[in-house]
C-alpha cells in the first residue's frame, strides 16, 4: 500500500509561523521582503522608540549623514516625500538637538543640513543594529548573497 504524496510547501510562504496562501509566483518574494524588512528594522525601531524617534527620523539621519552639503530641497528629492511630510520630523530632530541647519555661505537662500554629535551617535547605533542583522543574514546565506541581494534591490529601486 502506498502513502499519498505530501502536499508541496511551495504553494505557501512560511512567515512568522503563519502560512500565507500563494496567489502569484512572486508572493513568496514579496512576503519575505515585507517580513524580512520588519525583522531587520525591529531592534533599531525599538531603540529609536526609547528616545522618542521613529523610522522616518532614522531615514533622515541616515541620509543626511551620507550626503555632503545636503539642502532641504536635496533631502526632499532623495527621500521623495513632500515638504509637509518632512517638516515635522525635521523640526523634532532640530528641537531635540540631533540636526543642525545652517545657511550655505555661497548661496544664502539654501539651508545646509548636518547631524550634531548626538545625531551621529543615534544614527550609528540604529544603523549598527540593522547592519548586524544584515551581516548575519548574508553570512548564513553564503558566498555571493550580498551581491545578489544588492542587484535585486538596485533593480527594484530603479522603478
Amino acid at each position: 500500500m502506498t502513502t499519498p504524496a505530501a502536499k508541496p510547501r511551495a504553494t505557501r510562504a512560511r512567515v512568522s509561523n503563519v502560512d500565507l496562501k500563494k496567489l502569484d509566483p512572486f508572493d513568496d518574494a514579496l512576503a519575505l521582503m515585507y517580513f524580512g524588512w520588519r525583522g531587520m528594522t525591529r531592534a533599531a525601531d525599538d531603540y529609536l522608540a526609547t528616545i522618542g524617534l521613529s523610522r522616518v527620523h532614522h531615514r533622515i539621519l541616515f541620509t543626511v549623514l551620507r550626503s555632503e552639503n545636503v539642502t532641504m530641497s536635496d533631502l526632499l528629492a532623495i527621500l521623495q516625500i513632500s515638504k509637509q511630510a518632512l517638516h515635522r520630523p525635521m523640526k523634532q530632530l532640530q528641537d531635540m538637538g540631533y540636526m543642525a541647519v545652517k545657511r550655505d555661505p555661497a548661496r544664502h537662500r539654501f539651508k545646509l543640513l548636518e547631524l550634531t554629535p548626538a545625531g551621529r551617535a543615534i544614527e550609528r547605533t540604529a544603523s549598527g543594529l540593522e547592519r548586524k542583522i544584515m551581516a548575519r543574514a548574508f553570512k548564513k546565506a553564503g558566498a555571493g548573497s550580498q551581491e545578489t541581494w544588492s542587484a535585486v534591490m538596485a533593480e527594484a529601486a530603479s522603478d
